[in-house]
């Protein structure tokens, strides 16, 4: 992955404080790629984001992705795809937080969002939208 590290900000900081507390997930990385899913099953494309703030969450490409990296900059390589980008260089990972930062905000957002059972219905719909 032609990233190295995740920067989070502070408001995205708080929505994964949100997050922690509704659903007993501890690990900010497993909560952003539960983020990065729910909004990959979003079929619309993710807003451009821009730096906002100093970071309030860091954590490398290792401990986002784990064993399962190709996996994920796959998924984020196939989206980009599927919206007409390169998925090469900044463009992967411009792509990538977007998706965190819109999942974050989604998953934060909506009530419903109280466990890991509310997580897997929202993130890993057994129908996937078409691209």
């Amino acid at each position: 992955m032609p990233i190295e590290s995740i920067r989070l900000n502070q408001r995205a900081k708080d929505q994964l404080i949100t997050l922690k507390r509704r659903t007993g997930i501890r690990n900010w990385n497993v909560l952003c790629r539960w983020a990065l899913c729910a909004s990959l099953a979003e079929s619309s494309t993710p807003p451009e984001i821009e730096p906002q703030g100093e970071t309030a969450v860091e954590m490398t490409w290792r401990t986002f992705a784990g064993e399962q990296s190709a996996l994920y900059e796959a998924l984020v390589a196939q989206r980009c795809v599927a919206e007409r980008r390169e998925p090469a260089g900044g463009v992967l990972a411009q792509q990538l937080h977007a998706h965190i930062y819109r999942g974050i905000g989604y998953l934060a957002g909506n009530p419903d969002v109280s466990s890991i059972a509310a997580l897997t219905r929202i993130a890993a719909p057994r129908e996937m939208p078409a691209p």
